[in-house]
């Protein structure tokens, strides 16, 4: 095998082994001529020598010099990549030294340092013609190649030692330690040529980037062409003018459909002369000039596509003059001094006629005919330009706009027929109120009695004579409990209807039976507690709580112990009292007057008080003895108030047939107002 070539200036890119093979077969061939020419010229040289020394001494100057000559030579060599030419040429000196034979030794002793240089200077021409050579078959596409794995992922490397195979097959390994980020840190700083150096993944290495490959780089990034010679801005060559030519652009030969009819456009034509011989289609109208070219914009619109628009809206239409509107009208036509006051003492919209009629001698000296056709002009041009659009009036029934009320079938469980009736009672029913459970029911009425029944049998069950017309009544919501308080004019009787069990009973009297608190009070001295003996203690009035005016309105908290009482009076400010039955105590908790109160109301589960009065509501916080908020009922008087179980809805009936309902977690204005209401409203519930 022949010694691999490899040249020693592009040692970093390896050319490929086609490359290899034919510079050995090349150097080869040069070493066959190169014995030739050696013999040859020892011959010639050993006649020379021998010339020159008849005429000059020795030279060990000129020795010297050619053994510089020849260093610098040997040094060059060393530099370069070792490629095998020193090889080669020692074995071809070897094979010339022993087909010479003993001939030629007396004579090479002699000459001995002629000889040396003279074999220097040939093997230096060598090298260089096989530099020569190598150059002469290079690539460019080839000086990058020295992996010979191709063009493949070197992902599929990753798991291996190496990155591939060189020329001969040998793997090409990867580098024993890798570069971390603080080596990298370190040679950042330290390699001056950092900046330029790029990693080739496919042998490992790091490769450094000349000028001109970076200069190439910089023009590419900026958008520029490669080749620094290219001009971009060369002028075109015109293929293509207005003069005629004689030689065509292409010589291509004519296409075989440039001269044959074509089918596909003898079948299209066949059936347009199918179609204007049926008379479907029809040869356009020379339309004729000779009438001129304007037209009445208006003439024809009714009939017009225009027309069969839906929102096209024709042009207004000026009614045709009449006689009063001549320049010269006739005599009756014109005002008198008192049609003319006349009209000029109405309103424009009133008046017959827009104007006055006058008479002129001409039609010239009408004074609007100098502008006559102008604003003729200006009319139809604001008429033609104008946006016109139909707007569809829409014809509304006012009665459509009511809600449709629903059946009253549809609203079950609503009130169809009538159940019970509680009969017993002789004169006016004032007050009702249904127990915690639902099983019973007191009223009172102003014939002096209260009655309790049984909700589901409509049966009385007992009937108390109070001697006085009852206002109002209201059983305890407290299931524990089984009391009643009833307004009977200035006092409020608490009743014990004994209609619950054994345990309600016992809890009640205990209720009842506790000891008034010593001390006097200011209203100690405005409201009186006392119990009831004999008759009254039979029917079940166990207390009375003497009032200084007369009571209106009795309700209780819902714990049971406590019970408001209302007695409107615009001059007092003694209209509501707190009672409270186990220490048998009351409080006027308002020191001032804040209006007429309509209406009291305890909150079901917050310690918030509700007062009514004639125009708004009040809720006052009882721990903090503060008002928080007011409602505005938005009615004229305020009859009754009710708050719902849950503390959250607010209901207020007034005389003006209005029913307020607030949501006290929005705002403080009704959420609704109810207005169907054909009378006053007395009382309210939830």
């Amino acid at each position: 095998m022949l010694p691999q070539i490899v040249s020693p200036v592009k040692r970093r890119f390896p050319r490929g082994s086609m490359e290899a093979s034919r510079g050995n077969v090349q150097s080869a061939e040069q070493r066959a001529g190169m014995k030739k020419t050696k013999k040859t010229d020892k011959k010639r040289s050993k006649q020379d020598e021998e010339d020159e020394e008849e005429d000059q001494p020795f030279d060990l100057n000129s020795k010297a010099m050619e053994e510089d000559e020849d260093g610098d030579d040997l040094s060059d060599s060393e530099d370069s990549v070792y490629s095998g030419l020193e090889d080669s040429g020692s074995d071809s000196e070897k094979e010339e030294e022993e087909e010479e034979g003993g001939s030629d030794d007396a004579d090479e002793d002699e000459q001995s340092p002629v000889k040396e240089s003279k074999k220097k200077e040939g093997a230096g021409e060598e090298k260089e013609m096989k530099k020569e050579d190598e150059y002469d078959h290079d690539t460019s596409d080839e000086e990058d190649i020295r992996n010979t794995v191709g063009n493949i992922p070197m992902e599929w490397y990753k798991d291996f030692p190496h990155v591939g195979y060189n020329l001969d097959g040998k793997k090409i390994y990867k580098p024993i330690r890798n570069k971390d980020e603080l080596d990298d840190f370190l040679e950042k700083m330290e390699n001056p040529d950092y900046w330029k150096t790029v990693h080739d993944k496919k042998t490992s290495s790091d490769i450094v980037l000349s000028d001109e490959q970076i200069e190439l780089v910089n023009r590419l990034q900026r958008g520029q062409f490669g080749d620094v010679n290219f001009n971009e801005y060369e002028p075109t060559v015109e293929f293509f003018s207005k003069d005629v030519l004689i030689h065509p652009v292409t010589n291509r030969p004519a296409d075989k459909r440039s001269f044959i009819p074509s089918l596909i456009e003898k079948e299209k034509v066949s059936k347009l002369v199918h179609a204007i011989k049926m008379g479907w289609i029809k040869p356009r109208r020379v339309e004729d000039d000779s009438r001129g070219r304007f037209y009445d914009l208006w003439a024809s619109e009714s009939s017009s596509i225009l027309a069969k628009h839906k929102m096209h809206l024709p042009a207004p239409k000026i009614p045709l003059p009449g006689h009063e509107e001549s320049y010269n009208p006739p005599p009756e036509y014109m005002f008198t001094d008192e049609e003319r006051a006349l009209w000029e003492q109405q309103d424009p919209s009133d008046r017959r006629l827009p104007f006055v009629p006058k008479k002129y001698p001409s039609l010239r000296q009408v004074p609007a005919f100098s502008q006559f056709i102008h604003e003729r002009f200006e009319r139809c041009l604001d008429l033609y330009l104008c946006p016109r659009q139909r707007k569809m009036r829409v014809n509304v029934n006012p009665e459509d706009l009511i809600p449709k009320l629903p059946k009253p079938k549809d609203l079950q469980p609503f009130p169809t027929t009538q159940s019970l009736v509680y009969r017993g009672h002789s004169g006016l029913v004032r007050s009702i109120s249904v127990s915690p459970s639902g099983q019973w029911l007191v009223s009172g009425s102003d014939d002096g009695s209260v009655r309790l029944w049984e909700v589901c049998s409509s049966r009385c069950m007992k009937t108390v004579q109070v001697g006085g017309a009852v206002k109002s009544v209201a059983w305890n919501p407290n299931p524990s409990l089984c009391l009643v308080a009833v307004a009977v004019d200035s006092v409020v009787l608490i009743l014990s209807p004994a209609l619950a069990d054994k345990q309600v009973l016992l809890s009640s009297e205990r209720l009842l039976t506790t000891q008034q608190e010593e001390g006097p009070s200011e209203e100690s001295q405005t409201v009186v507690w006392s119990e009831t003996d004999g008759e009254e203690l039979n029917q079940g009035i166990r207390l009375k709580i003497q009032h200084p005016k007369a009571v209106h309105q009795v309700t209780w908290h819902s714990k049971g112990d406590y019970l408001a009482s209302v007695m409107p009076d615009h001059s007092s400010h003694l209209q509501v009292f707190i009672h409270q039955l186990s220490r048998r105590r009351s409080q006027n908790p308002f020191r001032r007057n804040k209006g007429l109160v309509q209406a009291v109301s305890f909150h079901p589960i917050r310690p918030y008080f509700f007062v009514a009065t004639q125009r708004s509501v009040r809720i006052y916080n009882l721990v903090k003895q503060e008002m928080t908020k007011k409602l505005q009922a938005n009615s004229k008087w305020i009859s009754s108030i009710a708050v719902h179980s849950g503390g959250d809805h607010v209901i207020c009936g007034s005389y003006d047939c209005r029913l307020s309902w607030f949501d006290l977690d929005l705002s403080t204005k009704p959420y609704k107002m109810l207005r169907y209401i054909i009378t006053c409203t007395c009382n309210t519930a939830q």
